[in-house]
C-alpha cells in the first residue's frame, strides 16, 4: 500500500465531504455480535459532543470526487478545476478498520461523486459496507449516501448493511433544481427514497411475525437541502421539508447554507455566504413542526415568507399572535403550554405533573426550568404579578432582546440599538 498516496486521497476526499452535514446519528440498535468490532447501539455516531462531553466521531469521506454531472452549486462538479481522487473499495475498508482500532472513529459516513453511472457508483458503496459487515465483522455505525437514480435492487442491498441511508434532495424546489442542475431529474432523488421507505415498512411488518429477519436501515433515512443557492424563501424550504417528512418518513431533514465557491450568474456572489443564523432558525422551525404541534402556515406565510433573524420562530409567532396569550399554566392543555416562548417539551411535562399537587407560581416555574426572561410575558400562574401588562409586541420584543445573550447576538446587535 502506498501510504503517501492514501494520505493524499484522504486529504482530498475528506475535504470534499465537509459540505454534507447530514451525518448526525443515529437511532441504530445494531449490537456487537460474534466478538466483532464496534457497537452502534452503545454510542450515537455523529460529529459532535454528547451531553457528558464525549466527542463522538466517524470517518467522513467520499469514495471519489469524480462526477459525470455539472451541478452549479457543487464543488465536485465535472467542470470545476480541483484535484481529483478515488478510493478503491478495499482502501476504504482498511481505513475504517485501522482508524477504529486506533480509537479515532466509531463509524463510517460514506458518500461519493457519481462516476460512470448511478448504479456503478452505488454498487461500490454497497461493496464497502458489505465487506465491513461480512469480512471484518464490523458492527459499528455505517451511513451510506444513496446515489440518485440507483436501482431498487441496490437500494435494498444497501439497507441490509447500512444503519442509515440518505439521498440529498440538494435544492429544495423543483424549479431550482432545473436551474442549477438541468441534467438531473427530481424523480431520480425521490425514487430511492420511496424504495427505502417501503422496505422499512415491510421490515417492520414482517419483524412482528419473524423475529430474526435481517434488519433494514434500522436508523431510517434522511436528506439534506442546500439553503440559499437558488433564492428560495424559508417558506419554500419548510414546505418542502414537511413534504419529505410526511411522504418518505424521514428521520431528519438537514439544512446546509450554500457556500459560494465559483462565479456563476445563477448563484450568489462569492463572499455572500448564507449566515449560520439562518440555518439555526430553520432547525428551530423544523423542531417546532416535528415536536411542538405547529404547522408551516402558522410560522411562515405570504406575509412572512422568511424567518426573523433577531428572535426565534416560536417567539416570532407569539408576538404576531398575542390574542392567544396569556396562557394559564395551571389549567392550559399541553398543546397551549408548548406554544409559550421559553417553555420546552420537558418543561411542559414537568408542569403537567407538578400542577397535580398544587398550583404553580413563578418560583416553581423557574425551578422547573422555564426560561422566564421570555415566558413571563405570555403566561399567568398563581401570582398577582403578570409581566405583560399593557405592553405591545414591539415593546415585549425589545425588552426580551435587551436581556438576551447568545452566540448569534452580535449578528442582530443593530436591532438592539433601537431599544436603548
Amino acid at each position: 500500500m502506498n501510504f503517501d498516496r492514501i494520505r493524499e486521497k484522504l486529504n482530498i476526499l475528506a475535504d470534499a465531504a465537509k459540505y454534507d452535514v447530514s451525518c448526525a446519528s443515529s437511532g441504530s440498535t445494531r449490537t456487537n455480535q460474534n466478538k466483532g468490532l464496534g457497537n452502534a447501539s452503545k454510542m450515537g455516531i455523529c460529529h459532535t459532543y454528547t451531553a457528558d462531553g464525549r466527542c463522538v466521531s466517524l470517518l467522513k469521506i467520499l469514495l471519489t470526487n469524480h462526477c459525470i454531472f455539472d451541478c452549479a452549486y457543487c464543488v465536485t462538479r465535472k467542470s470545476n478545476d480541483v484535484p481529483r481522487a478515488a478510493f478503491k473499495v478495499q482502501e476504504v475498508v482498511d481505513l475504517t478498520i485501522n482508524f477504529y482500532r486506533r480509537n479515532y472513529i466509531e463509524g463510517l459516513f460514506l458518500s461519493s461523486g457519481i462516476f460512470k453511472s448511478p448504479d456503478h457508483t452505488m454498487e461500490r458503496l454497497v461493496s464497502v459496507a458489505k465487506k465491513l459487515r461480512e469480512e471484518e465483522n464490523f458492527n459499528g455505525y455505517i451511513h451510506l449516501k444513496s446515489i440518485p437514480g440507483a436501482s431498487d435492487e441496490l437500494m435494498y442491498e444497501a439497507g441490509l448493511y447500512a444503519d442509515r441511508l440518505s439521498v440529498n434532495i440538494e435544492v429544495p424546489t423543483i424549479s431550482g433544481l432545473k436551474l442549477l442542475a438541468p441534467d438531473k431529474k427530481h424523480e431520480d432523488f425521490t425514487k430511492p427514497m420511496e424504495k427505502v421507505k417501503n422496505e422499512i415498512v415491510r421490515y417492520q411488518s414482517e419483524h412482528k411475525v419473524i423475529k430474526n429477519i435481517p434488519k433494514y436501515a434500522p436508523a431510517g433515512q434522511s436528506t439534506q437541502m442546500i439553503v440559499g443557492a437558488s433564492g428560495e424563501s424559508d417558506k419554500d424550504i419548510m414546505y418542502s421539508a414537511t413534504y419529505y417528512y410526511k411522504t418518505y418518513n424521514m428521520k431528519r431533514v438537514y439544512y446546509s447554507g450554500y457556500v459560494p465557491v465559483t462565479h456563476d450568474a445563477r448563484l450568489p456572489a462569492i463572499g455572500s455566504q448564507v449566515p449560520m443564523l439562518r440555518e439555526n432558525r430553520l432547525y428551530q422551525t423544523d423542531w417546532l413542526l416535528r415536536f411542538y404541534g405547529f404547522s408551516v402556515g402558522e410560522i411562515l406565510n405570504n406575509q412572512h415568507p422568511n424567518l426573523d433573524m433577531d428572535v426565534d420562530p416560536k417567539l416570532s409567532w407569539a408576538l404576531r399572535n398575542l390574542h392567544h396569550f396569556p396562557v394559564n399554566v395551571n389549567t392550559a392543555d399541553k398543546r397551549l403550554l408548548a406554544r409559550i416562548p421559553g417553555v420546552g417539551m420537558q418543561s411542559v411535562d414537568k408542569i403537567v405533573k407538578a400542577r397535580k399537587f398544587r398550583k404553580l407560581n413563578w418560583d416553581h416555574l423557574k425551578k422547573i426550568g422555564v426560561a422566564l426572561n421570555r415566558a413571563q410575558y405570555f403566561m399567568v400562574c398563581e401570582s398577582r404579578l403578570w409581566e405583560r401588562r399593557d405592553l405591545d409586541a414591539d415593546k415585549i420584543k425589545g425588552m426580551i432582546l435587551q436581556n438576551s445573550t447568545g452566540k448569534f447576538r452580535n449578528q442582530y446587535s443593530t436591532q438592539l440599538s433601537l431599544f436603548n
